[in-house]
């Protein structure tokens, strides 16, 4: 019975076995299969992952690399004005790591576990998808860029053909179509479309108006024309007209007759004001800012006085001129001086004089400038330039002394205070009302203060808003009998010819009618002489000079602090 039993048991084993073994191989060789399937599979990236926008999903690396340099090395067409150019970004060496990028798409895999566990989802059939965009890195060389874009502009911007100028609207047009490129913003548009992997198109950035492409040198002629048309010799033995004008923007500058002596007057208490803030170390406080302001905006000769004597001069007047005076020459201001007080009209004022500098203005022009108080249109309106450089790039008179004597803060509030002198006629009324213009002006009405001639002169700083801001001087002399009053409307439309230039898109076809018959004053008194208004002087309590008209037009303002404080 035992041995029965045992040979059925052998009978049966070996079927058992081989049919195990035979099982046992299928499997392995099955599992063997799957895992050479996926490690196939993963020597592909991620499905759903994107490289710079390109979608890259289940594809080798090979293969993802030529779809993405394929895709960033099509040009780019730009347009100039709707015509097409083809710009190849090998032209300025435009290339893409693919490696680095790639990379940064195999780790993706990493989100769905180890290599097991990925293995494992794909036998159950768990499709995991990774939403991922790897980002651009690229580079080129920028200036090749530029470069390109130069040659652009160099066969498609356009220049009127000629320039015309209309003496009744004071305009400059051009007779031909005027536009160039804006390189600049160019650049940025190009940049931006390099780094697309389609929609690699750009509109150029172009820019065209009526006097796009005419010199400041167009602007001198018609000034001149201007001149003649009105019986105004600019260069003559008995009447001269000089004027400087400086494109902020470009540099380019007109200077006619610029260093023809002339008496300074009040544009002169620019000076006092430059050398109060060369010697201050700290805000200045309201006695300080309440003398400037009643120089600089009422052109009050005692306030221009007492801040020589007091800050500058350490109570000696003659310190004080002597001060002023050098420092307009160290700055530049070579033909410009003040040696002597202004005349305040005070029953004890103390009269005198300091030795003048060495000048060399224009030898052939004489228009019997003051002996103790001169300047010429150029150093003005270059003393002008200085405080603007200052004041918006830390250069100007901060180049000019490189201790710390001027700041920027500083700067910005002399042409804070400037922007206050709303006397409404000369430069400001050749520019658009509510035009910001920092500016101080001076005259002297020969007829009456027994001058010889009539002088009328003043320097500003106009900002259209079209951000093409300028700086202009215009000074006129003529030996005659009258105030000289009724030439006021010459600087005025000189003012207005120069606005049309820079603003273009917002000219003044004619003269405004909305002018006062003379300058607007400062504040008004009674007879006996009693303050009735601030018109816009600040009053002392409320000086800003960080919002010089905040107390006018209601917005906030924090008066300067009181002495010693």
């Amino acid at each position: 019975m035992k041995r029965s039993l045992s040979r059925n048991r052998s009978h049966r084993s070996p079927m058992l076995i081989i049919l195990s073994a035979l099982m046992i191989i299928t499997a392995v060789g099955l599992f063997i299969y799957e895992l050479i399937s996926f490690t196939h599979l993963e020597n592909r990236l991620p499905g759903g992952v994107t490289v710079a926008g390109v979608p890259v999903g289940n594809l080798t690396q090979n293969e993802a690399s030529l779809k993405i340099e394929a895709d960033y090395t099509s040009p780019v067409t730009l347009y100039y004005r709707n015509s097409p150019i083809n710009l190849i970004p090998d032209e300025i060496g435009f290339t893409v790591n693919t490696d680095v990028m790639l990379a940064s798409a195999r780790s993706a895999d990493e989100t769905l576990g180890g290599f097991w566990w990925r293995f494992l989802n794909y036998m159950i059939g768990r499709d995991e998808v990774v939403l991922q965009d790897i980002p651009l890195v690229a580079d080129y060389q920028r200036n090749a860029l530029r470069q390109r874009l130069e040659e652009i502009a160099a066969i498609y911007d356009r220049a009127g053909s000629s320039f015309e100028y209309d003496l009744n609207s004071l305009t400059i047009s051009s007779t031909g179509p005027s536009y160039r490129l804006d390189i600049d913003a160019a650049m940025d548009a190009v940049d931006a479309a390099l780094r697309k992997s389609e929609q690699r198109a750009v509109d150029l950035p172009v820019i065209g108006t009526e006097t796009e492409g005419a010199s400041l040198f167009v602007l001198k002629d018609l000034i001149l024309a201007y001149l003649d048309e009105q019986g105004f010799i600019y260069d003559g033995q008995s009447s001269t007209a000089s004027i400087f004008i400086l494109d902020l923007t470009t540099g380019e500058e007109i200077n006619i007759q610029g260093d023809i002596a002339y008496s300074g007057a009040s544009t002169n208490k620019i000076g006092i004001m430059l050398d109060l803030y060369r010697k201050l170390d700290r805000e200045p406080n309201r006695d300080e800012a309440f003398l400037m302001a009643n120089s600089m905006l009422c052109s009050n000769n005692s306030s221009s006085n007492r801040i020589m004597e007091l800050y500058l001069g350490n109570g000696n007047i003659f310190s004080g001129l002597a001060s002023v005076t050098n420092n307009m020459q160290h700055i530049g201001a070579k033909n410009t001086f003040l040696i002597a007080p202004y005349i305040d009209g005070s029953a004890n004022q103390q009269l005198g004089q300091i030795q003048a500098p060495p000048t060399s203005p224009n030898p052939n022009f004489n228009t019997y400038p003051d002996p103790y108080n001169q300047t010429t249109a150029e150093d003005m309106g270059s003393v002008m330039s200085l405080i603007y450089d200052c004041a918006n790039y830390g250069s100007g008179l901060m180049a000019v002394y490189t201790d710390g004597e001027y700041t920027e803060h500083e700067c910005k509030q002399m042409l804070e205070l400037m922007s206050a002198n709303d006397l409404n006629r000369l430069l400001q009324a050749g520019i658009p009302a509510g035009t910001r213009i920092a500016h101080k002006n001076g005259w002297i009405p020969g007829a009456l203060a027994g001058a010889r001639g009539a002088t009328t002169g003043e320097a500003g700083i106009v900002f259209p808003a079209n951000g093409r801001d300028y700086v202009i001087s215009v000074y006129l002399w003529e030996d005659s009998d009258t105030t000289g009053f009724d030439r006021w409307p010459i600087i005025e439309e000189i003012s207005r010819a120069a606005w049309n230039y820079f603003s273009p898109e917002n000219p003044l076809l004619a003269r405004r009618t909305d002018l006062p018959p003379a300058a607007s004053e400062c504040l008004t008194r009674d007879a006996s002489g009693a303050i009735l208004s601030y018109n816009y002087l600040p009053p002392y309590d409320v000086i800003d000079l960080n919002n010089i008209n905040g107390w006018r037009d209601g917005t906030e303002t924090t008066p300067q602090p009181l002495p010693d404080q």
